[in-house]
């Protein structure tokens, strides 16, 4: 016990001493490079900026949305869609990848054991007689240790942590894109079954006057020219029926994807309401709030730490490498002696590599390193640039489609007044049957861009949730 004792000293001297020995870093320093875009939104107002808002990122998606049989949907996309399964288990392929690497700062202890007996002739045994030689082995050993002089191990275990850090990242940023999509394509079904529903009563009611028309043209109360007009506004009801049951079989198609499993009958079946009372409004910040808002801003930070990490382990290798391996333990030419009193045996075997001719092998790869880290600047600053598009293009959208909701809305009304007065004027005989149907048309075309333009207005919230880093925490967080 004392010897083992003893040996765990030694190693824990030598790994204090290469712990202070470590200090030295030839990782330049690391710098954020400057935003690459513009410090204000243009045309925002105030309430966009104020420091005290409560943030998108800061609000769990479960408080965001409000539909109850919405966050049933992305409660079970998040438990069974296999991209994002994927990315969470990158998370632990890099946590792993990371262990690995950062055992390398640390000895490599092991308790080792052998035994060997040999057979020799008189003319090459020492003794210089024919015979058996045995020796026996048991004690602690360090198996290549090596002393990071020049933090060449420090900086490979750094690069590793921050492809970790990048790979958590991602996988957020997996979660924020798969609740902004399913949101998204719920809402495209739910006006899918507006549109369908809106479709089957035009297409009631133009049968019906289809139906009169072929009676009265049999009576000769009506034209040939009136009789079409209601055959092809009928037969336009029936194309527009299947081209939306055609839609929506496919946005729920995508959504069972999303989801990662089969749907309820009953999806997409919520009472149609306003965008402002599904969804609240946001607050945009100041683009450098995306900074720490955006997890793919914080993936490829992370990525550019790794690679600035890189860089001073490339230029490590340039410098000696010291490495340690040794033995501490007892040893005896007689496995029953073995631990008896004067049998302590140690080795100690360092080694120093001084690189003098690669053959430009550490030049080329500092070359490479350094040139990866400058495509990592690279893809980190266009990251914040699309990051800064897909914010502003999401804020242009705010600022229009409500007003255009608005005016679609009240244009509907107007339509279907117009319609009303249309039809009451040809019942009585006032006004021509074409009236009526051009009355019809407009008001069916109105009402459906009337739903469109709600769901442009619903979806722009949502993406604007997404772009301003929303959509990561749940209200348990």
């Amino acid at each position: 016990m004392k010897t083992n004792f003893q040996s765990l000293q030694t190693i824990a001297g030598i790994s204090l001493i290469s712990a202070l020995l470590a200090a030295c870093s030839l990782a330049p320093s690391y710098e954020q490079p400057p935003l690459p875009v513009a410090a204000h939104w243009q045309k925002t107002d105030a309430a966009d900026v104020q420091p005290d808002a409560l943030q998108a990122a800061s609000i769990a998606w479960t408080d965001f949305f409000q539909d109850a049989q919405l966050k049933s949907v992305i409660a079970a996309a998040l438990d069974n869609n296999r991209d994002l399964r994927v990315a969470t288990l990158n998370i632990e392929r890099a946590r792993a990848m990371y262990n690995i690497q950062s055992a390398d700062r640390l000895p490599n202890l092991a308790l080792n054991g052998n035994g060997a007996r040999q057979g020799l002739p008189a003319d090459v045994n020492p003794t210089g007689r024919a015979g058996v030689n045995s020796s026996y082995f048991a004690g602690v050993g360090l198996a290549a240790f090596e002393i990071d002089l020049f933090g060449r191990v420090r900086n490979l275990s750094e690069a590793a942590l921050q492809r970790y850090f990048a790979t958590e990242q991602a996988q957020r940023s997996a979660q924020i894109s798969l609740i902004a999509e399913v949101a998204n394509t719920y809402e495209a079904l739910v006006a899918d079954r507006r549109l369908l529903q809106l479709t089957e009563n035009t297409l009631a009611s133009r049968a019906d006057s289809y139906d009169r028309q072929k009676q009265l043209y049999a009576e000769g109360a009506s034209s040939e020219y009136d009789l079409r007009q209601a055959e092809s506004l009928f037969e336009a009801a029936k194309a527009a029926r299947a081209q939306q049951t055609r839609r929506k079989t496919l946005d729920e198609n995508a959504l069972t994807v999303l989801v990662g499993q089969p749907l309820a009958a009953d999806i997409g079946t919520a009472n149609a309401v306003s965008a402002g009372q599904v969804l609240p409004d946001l607050p945009a910040g100041l683009p450098s709030d995306l900074l720490t808002a955006r997890p793919d801003i914080l993936q490829q930070e992370a990525v550019l730490r790794s690679q600035n990490a890189n860089i001073g382990a490339a230029r490590a290798a340039f410098f000696p490498r010291i490495s340690l391996t040794g033995n501490f333990g007892s040893a005896s030419s007689q496995l029953s002696g073995l631990f008896d009193s004067g049998s302590r045996s140690w080795s100690f075997l360092p080694q120093i590599s001084i690189p003098i001719f690669e053959g430009g092998r550490n030049i080329a790869n500092l070359n490479v390193a350094e040139t990866d880290k400058r495509i990592a600047v690279a893809q980190y600053e266009k990251t914040v640039q699309v990051a800064f598009r897909e914010v502003a293009d999401a804020l242009a959208g705010r600022a229009t489609l409500a007003d255009e909701a608005r005016a679609v809305k009240a244009q509907e009304a107007a339509e279907s007044a117009r319609y009303g007065f249309a039809r009451s004027r040809y019942e009585a005989g006032y006004s021509s049957y074409l009236e009526y149907l051009d009355a019809q048309r407009s008001l069916f075309a109105i009402q459906q861009q009337s739903i469109q333009v709600q769901l442009a207005e619903l979806q722009n919230r949502i993406t604007l949730y997404k772009v301003l880093g929303g959509g990561w925490k749940t209200a348990k967080q």
